[in-house]
């Protein structure tokens, strides 16, 4: 494996060298700066797959994906799944992370983290949904046992909800609330943001299949907690992170397309001169 990922990192470099990278434009910045297990979309693929290491080093069960594409003639990380399984005293993990080429830095625009809890270990929801707010503060929408944080213009929405904990907890089982589903997507025909994160979670997870609707989405990025009711009601089973960086997605994809079009850097061309004969 690790032999595998330092061929990997040669084949990055090399493309780093034809194509000059260009930070894309992100939805978040400052401290609203979502991660998942420290994964932001400030991550590379690189600096990605050593938490990933971390996480799971010494862990013989663990299965991990490492998928690559290429890119003017060149291999790269585009995505890194590692998944750890259930079992009956065990809890179960998946991590996805998604990036764009190294034309556009190689940045994680998805980053998804999925939790299957053993039965004697599922936590309450009230302990979940207080370490959620406690680590991103207050969520836009609560309902449908979601909590969704939408960020627009550089800060999370607000539709009028001012959750505390006691009421999110009381939210969360409940339909969302469709007064604040509309004041969400305002007097605008764009996309509902709900929707898109949704449909992100079950698409392959490639720029060329998420990109439309990322640029009709209305909102500039998404953080979604789902949490699936375990054995017990007030117990959670299965709690699904999923974070989304919209503008980044729509913005790699034009530095690409723009780094495409240019083919390699004129600094990446060979500088010799004939020799004197």
């Amino acid at each position: 494996m690790l032999l595998a990922l330092g061929l990997v990192s040669l084949a990055t470099a090399s493309l780093a060298d034809d194509f000059k990278p260009k930070a894309p434009e992100t939805a978040f910045s400052g401290k609203l700066r979502p991660d998942i297990l420290g994964i932001s979309t400030e991550s590379n693929a690189e600096s990605a797959r050593a938490i990933f290491d971390s996480l799971f080093k010494g862990r013989t069960d663990t299965k991990t994906d490492i998928q690559q594409q290429k890119f003017g003639g060149a291999s790269y990380v585009a995505a890194l799944n590692f998944s750890l399984p259930a079992g009956s005293k065990q809890n179960g993990e998946m991590l996805s992370t998604s990036f764009s080429s190294p034309a556009s830095a190689n940045r994680a625009y998805f980053v998804a983290r999925n939790l299957t809890f053993a039965p004697d270990q599922q936590p309450s929801k009230a302990d979940m949904i207080k370490e959620i707010m406690g680590k991103y503060g207050v969520p836009t929408i609560v309902g449908d046992q979601h909590l969704y944080y939408i960020y627009r213009k550089g800060s999370i929405m607000s539709v009028g909800g001012k959750y505390k904990d006691a009421t999110a907890l009381e939210a969360i089982g409940k339909p969302l609330d469709p007064r604040a589903a509309v004041k969400l997507n305002g007097d605008t025909v764009r996309g509902s943001c709900v929707a898109v994160v949704k449909r992100a979670q079950t698409k392959a997870k490639e720029p060329g299949a998420m990109l439309t609707e990322a640029k009709g989405a209305n909102c500039d990025g998404v953080l979604s907690v789902q949490l699936v009711p375990g054995t017990l009601a007030d117990r959670v089973g299965i709690a699904q992170f999923t974070l989304l960086d919209v503008k980044q997605l729509v913005s790699a994809a034009a530095i690409d397309s723009a780094a495409l079009a240019a083919g390699p850097s004129e600094s990446a061309m060979p500088k010799g001169s004939a020799p004197k004969l």
